[in-house]
């Protein structure tokens, strides 16, 4: 599997996108099931970033999300799909 990220839509700043892609990559190591990397990456979203994130990983889904202005992003690394945002 490619380990580098490949962005499709965002409006999070760069440093917090890289803080995404770098505890994402993390979570990949350790973790095989999606719900396990995902929950990964929200709990450390949560706790540095504030409360409430939320985050699926998948390769099929499809969504239709309101974000917080400044903190969406979707995201593949190899066949999963990221799909990361805050709401209020």
């Amino acid at each position: 599997m490619s380990s580098t990220p490949v962005l499709k839509a965002s409006d999070i700043s760069d440093e917090l996108k890289t803080e995404i892609f770098d505890i994402s990559l993390k979570a990949l190591e350790e973790f095989k099931l999606e719900r396990e990397i995902a929950g990964v990456i929200k709990k450390h979203l949560d706790i540095k970033h504030g409360s409430t994130w939320h985050v699926i990983v998948g390769k099929n889904f499809g969504s239709y999300v309101t974000h917080e202005k400044g903190h969406f992003m979707y995201y593949y690394i190899g066949p999963l799909a990221f799909l990361v945002f805050k709401t209020a």
